[in-house]
């Protein structure tokens, strides 16, 4: 049972939960920009949350079956028609073998998650399938789609059509969209003025956004306080002695636009970093079109652990809900 990519959309790829283990060989945990729609899409069809399904962004693919199967698409409200009548978003809906799938106008959001009852079984590397173009792990020969491809599945009938989750628990950003953030261990290299600024100040999503980190303008320039630079450092004041970067750190390169690492980013580097956003708002930047408002919002730990048990619920709600 395959998948044939007519029209590949734009960059379209393979996408599961990631590979997690690996940060400290440099390989990123990759995966789904926008977790949360991916586990939803993969319970709508009857799947194992972290399966492997089709990431689009703005644009999405034209895919034809070669099988009957259950499909599902999340995330971004991206208009989809089967063989060109309508299909809801969020809701599974049975497909049958030569049908073909096609997308709309973007309406809002930025990423899509289609889902196929039984997965799409590519061959896994490093414990995923997750494509990461820059290792060439994952996908299809560590890349993205391409028209004439044709993408195996797990061969399974699938939950059936209708399933749906209620609009109150398909999780998406605000407008001006808030990205909590915990201050971290160089939060002490800006002024206090300057730290005030950065979360008063409404910034802007900037042109360079993708799976390794999303840039953000229109902010106050950072000042830092001064400081003798150390050896290795180099002369801007941005620069430190390469340090390790976690998951969600946001670095301030020449202390202008900040820059948060997601999916596909590098684990360390000789920039600082401010703080990171908490782990339950990083589906929030996957959704993130350019020039979109931004505000950064500072919280605690408490905070964040909150959030993080709040995001949680949502999902053990859907796993109710379907089950």
């Amino acid at each position: 049972m395959t998948l044939n990519i007519i029209n590949p959309g734009l960059a379209t790829s393979i996408q599961d939960l990631g590979r997690p283990g690996y940060f400290h060989l440099g390989i990123p945990i990759g995966g789904a920009m926008d977790r949360f729609a991916l586990r939803a899409a993969n319970m709508l069809v009857g799947n194992d949350e972290g399966a492997a399904c089709l990431e689009a962004v703005f644009m999405g693919p034209q895919i034809e079956f070669g099988a009957n199967m259950t499909v599902a698409v999340t995330g971004a409200d991206l208009p989809i028609t089967l063989d060109g009548e309508p299909i809801e978003g969020w809701t599974s809906f049975e497909v049958k073998k030569g049908q073909k799938l096609a997308f709309g106008f973007l309406k809002s959001g930025a990423r899509i998650y289609i889902a196929v009852s039984g997965g799409i079984t590519t061959p896994e590397a490093l414990g995923s399938r997750s494509t990461y173009p820059i290792g060439a792990l994952g996908g299809i020969d560590g890349r993205a789609v391409q028209a004439g491809d044709n993408l195996p599945t797990g061969g399974k009938l699938g939950a059936g059509a209708g399933r749906t989750i209620a609009p109150e628990l398909r999780r998406a950003p605000s407008n001006p969209a808030e990205l909590r953030v915990l201050p971290g261990l160089y939060w002490h290299r800006i002024t206090e003025e300057s730290g005030r600024q950065f979360f008063e100040d409404e910034w802007q999503v900037a042109p360079e956004a993708d799976r390794m980190g999303y840039r953000f303008k229109g902010g106050r320039p950072l000042e830092f306080v001064e400081r003798e630079q150390p050896f290795g450092a180099g002369a801007d004041p941005s620069n430190i002695v390469d340090g390790c970067y976690s998951y969600g750190s946001i670095q301030v390169p020449g202390g202008t636009e900040p820059i948060v690492l997601h999916r596909d980013a590098v684990s360390g580097g000789g920039y600082f970093t401010l703080g990171a956003v908490i782990s339950a708002d990083m589906d929030f930047i996957g959704q993130l079109q350019p020039n979109t408002p931004v505000k950064f919002v500072r919280v605690d730990l408490a905070a964040a652990k909150a959030a993080r048990k709040q995001r949680q619920d949502m999902l053990n709600a859907i796993r109710q809900e379907l089950d």
